[in-house]
C-alpha cells in the first residue's frame, strides 16, 4: 500500500524514507507510527539497499507526537494506550534493529519521538539550528517508549538531567552526549549526508549488517562472554565470501567487488 504520510525513494543502492507531514512538523500519529515501521521492515529485506537516510519534510525533522492524537488519547482506556505505546515501541525497534545504516538528517525540531527517532539513527547528522528534547514531562507524560534507545546513545546520567526537566537543547549539546555525530549549517546537510553515504557504500553491506548486529550483544554481554562471541564473529566474517574478497581485494591493490 502506499504510504499517505511519508515518502520512500530509492536513489541506487540508498533508501530515502522522508516523513511527509509538514503542517504539523512531521509529527507522530498512528499512521505515520505504522508506515515507518513497514517500509524499515521491508527495506531491511531488500538485499541491494544499503543504506537508509531519515528525514522530515519541511522545517522540522520531528516535532513528537501529534496534537489530535494526544487528544485522542485522552478517551483511551489503559489497554488502548498499551497498544498504542507497543505500536510506537516496535516502530523504533524496526529502525533500531534493521540490518542497514540509518542516517539521521535532521533540521528544525526533533523533540520528543523526534528525538527517539534520532537516538535509533546509526549516525545523525543535524544543522546547526535543529533542537532536541525529552519534552513529555511538560505534558504531564514520561518519556518511556523512547527510554532504551535514549539511554542506550546517550547514557543513564544524561538522560535524567534532561528527561526530569523536559529543557530543549541544541544540536551542538546534543554532540557533545552523543546524539548526534556532525553539526553542519542547513545548506551543508546534503552534502554532508553523501559523504556519509559514500563512505557506507565503500564498506562490505555484510560486514556492516554483522557489525550492526554485534554491538549491542557485546555492550550487554559479560567481559568473558565477550571473548568468544568477538572471536566467532570475526572468524565467521573472514571465512565469508565478502570477507574473503575484501582481504584479497587489498592484498592485490584492487577495489572489493561491492564496490564495483
Amino acid at each position: 500500500m502506499q504510504p499517505k504520510h511519508l515518502t520512500v525513494r530509492r536513489d541506487g543502492a540508498v533508501a530515502r524514507v522522508t516523513m511527509a507531514r509538514p503542517e504539523v512538523r512531521n509529527a507522530f500519529n498512528a499512521s505515520l507510527i505504522g508506515e515507518l515501521h513497514e517500509a524499515f521492515e521491508l527495506l531491511g529485506g531488500e538485499g541491494d539497499v544499503r543504506a537508509i537516510v531519515l528525514a522530515g519534510e519541511g522545517k522540522a525533522f520531528c516535532g513528537g507526537a501529534d496534537v489530535n492524537w494526544m487528544q485522542a488519547s485522552l478517551e483511551l482506556s489503559l489497554e488502548e494506550n498499551l497498544e498504542d505505546a507497543r505500536a510506537l515501541s516496535r516502530m523504533l525497534r524496526a529502525i533500531d534493529q534493521v540490518p542497514k545504516p540509518v542516517i539521521g538528517r535532521i533540521q528544525g525540531a526533533a523533540l520528543g519521538g523526534g528525538t527517539g527517532l534520532a537516538a535509533v539513527c546509526d549516525i545523525v547528522v543535524a544543522s546547526d539550528d535543529a533542537f532536541f528534547g525529552f519534552t513529555e514531562v511538560k505534558l504531564g507524560i514520561v518519556p518511556a517508549t523512547i527510554s532504551p534507545f535514549a539511554i542506550a546513545k546517550i547514557g543513564l546520567s544524561q538522560m535524567r538531567a534532561l528527561a526530569f526537566t523536559g529543557e530543549r537543547f541544541s544540536a551542538h549539546h546534543a554532540r557533545t552526549i552523543g546524539l548526534v555525530h556532525e553539526v553542519v549549517a542547513e545548506n551543508e546537510l546534503d552534502d554532508a549526508i553523501e559523504r556519509i553515504v559514500k563512505g557506507i557504500l565503500s564498506a562490505s553491506p555484510t560486514g556492516i549488517a554483522v557489525a550492526k548486529e554485534l554491538f549491542p550483544r557485546v555492550a550487554h554481554a559479560s567481559y568473558d562472554e565477550t571473548l568468544e562471541l568477538t572471536a566467532k564473529s570475526i572468524a565467521e566474517q573472514r571465512t565469508s565470501s565478502e570477507g574473503q574478497e575484501g582481504l584479497r581485494a587489498f592484498l592485490e591493490k584492487r577495489r572489493p567487488a561491492w564496490m564495483e
